[in-house]
């Protein structure tokens, strides 16, 4: 195998998310990255729209963050959270219930947003459990919803439309209602409530929590929404006794406009599951946090221990960085460079509403959103290379052409991408021709 070169290799013998062992498709090998660009190993630099997954808020190779990174790996790069603790995981804790809804007082740390979200499930359940209330163990959620790639997550994304059907007949029967359908709050109707209610009354009897994304569902659809649904679903889980969940994996740290999206409807979750731009995009690292209620109340008998315990839970190496992340977020001009992001994208997609294949452009904060018609993930074969041909790094899914860019992006730098995804738009109009 020594004599493969690395990409031959790769399409042999590594397998990439999302992808088919059989036919892998095409493969960029990034050699070194920096700022908002990737260096591929043919030497040409492109502008990463995705910010790794929407988690390099800072872009690539942050001073802060490699000079965090080095401290810590000089000290410890792993001990195990068990009956131990070490100083990273503290004052990342710290910071983090400093940073949010005041009620969040607990804070379980985790490998990756999927676990985190699990967690949270599992928390919500074991809390009516030392309650009594052992018939409360579904989870109602959003049509269109996304929370990861393990079974539990699976069991609340959305078993028709999004990427884990062929799972449907294994997973937990959770509850779903229609995906909101009011993107502003001035078009506001009580009837945009209206089923979600029926559901949570006729069923709150076994329902353990609400578990939905807040203000913009992601890898479901890209869909946004707005924040008076969040008002209602939060007064409706305190009439009818449920846990609100809130998986902000995606939405957190200044992705939406403000830090966290909750935040715009003025409300708390009682259980909140963070991840992605955490670390900055250096390391995975999630949390759950939960407010003393919930911790209390799973602690309220003999049993009440949380089963959970992920081998690099709280992994000083990530702890560390996440820490020096928040920092640099918060003494940054991040608000002012969200909104400017969000302003720009919504000047220059905004034009390809009128592209036939369109049927709508979105803009939430630093997110852009390119919906199609028609579903292009069959075009996929061609489209890494025109796309990364165009200077720019951008992963279209589904109907989807979008951009989630690191906060640091530059406005020429911002209009290559928004020049690209028109292009995208113009190549898929010829070949449909």
């Amino acid at each position: 195998m020594q004599d493969l070169d690395n990409l031959t290799f790769d399409a042999k013998h590594i397998w990439h998310p999302y992808s088919s062992a059989k036919q892998p498709g095409q493969i960029h090998e990034v050699i070194s990255a920096k700022g908002v660009y990737l260096t591929l190993n043919d030497g040409r630099k492109v502008i990463d729209g995705m910010s790794s997954w929407w988690s390099a808020i800072h872009g690539y190779n942050h001073p802060e963050l490699n000079q965090a990174a080095k401290q810590q790996i000089d000290n410890m790069a792993h001990v195990m959270f068990g009956g131990l603790t070490h100083p990273p995981a503290i004052e990342l804790a710290r910071k983090l219930i400093d940073i949010t809804a005041a009620p969040l007082q607990y804070v379980f740390f985790a490998d990756s947003g999927s676990v985190a979200v699990e967690v949270a499930i599992k928390m919500a359940i074991q809390y009516w459990f030392s309650q009594g209330k052992t018939q409360k163990q579904k989870i109602l959620t959003l049509r269109n919803g996304y929370h990861g790639d393990t079974f539990g997550a699976m069991s609340v994304s959305d078993p028709e439309n999004g990427m884990h059907s062929m799972f449907e007949q294994v997973l937990t029967k959770q509850v779903f209602a229609p995906a909101p359908a009011c993107q502003r709050d001035e078009d506001w109707q009580e009837s945009d409530i209206s089923e979600f209610e029926a559901l949570i009354e006729a069923q709150h009897g076994e329902l353990a929590a609400v578990m939905l994304e807040p203000l913009v569902q992601g890898a479901g659809g890209m869909r946004v929404y707005c924040p008076e649904y969040l008002r209602q679903v939060r007064k409706l889980c305190d009439q009818y006794n449920v846990l609100l969940i809130l998986d902000e994996i995606a939405t957190a740290f200044g992705r939406t406009g403000t830090l966290f999206a909750y935040e715009q409807a003025d409300i708390c979750p009682d259980i909140l599951c963070l991840g992605k731009a955490l670390t900055g995009g250096y390391l995975t690292l999630a949390a759950t946090l939960c407010t003393n209620k919930v911790a209390k109340g799973i602690s309220a008998d003999d049993n009440g221990v949380l089963m959970h315990g992920p081998t690099f839970m709280a992994n000083p190496l990530a702890c560390k960085v996440a820490s020096a992340s928040l920092d640099v977020l918060l003494a940054s001009d991040w608000q002012n460079q969200v909104k400017q992001i969000g302003q720009q994208l919504e000047s220059e997609l905004r034009g390809y509403q009128s592209n036939s294949l369109v049927k709508e452009v979105r803009v939430k904060g630093a997110i852009g959103i390119i919906e199609l018609h028609d579903m292009i993930w069959e075009q996929m074969a061609w489209m890494p290379k025109f796309i990364v041909d165009q200077g720019v790094w951008i992963r279209p899914f589904k109907n989807l052409i979008y951009t989630m860019p690191p906060y640091i992006i530059q406005s020429d730098e911002l209009g290559q991408l928004t020049s690209a995804m028109g292009k995208i738009l113009l190549e898929l109009k010829s070949r449909s021709i």
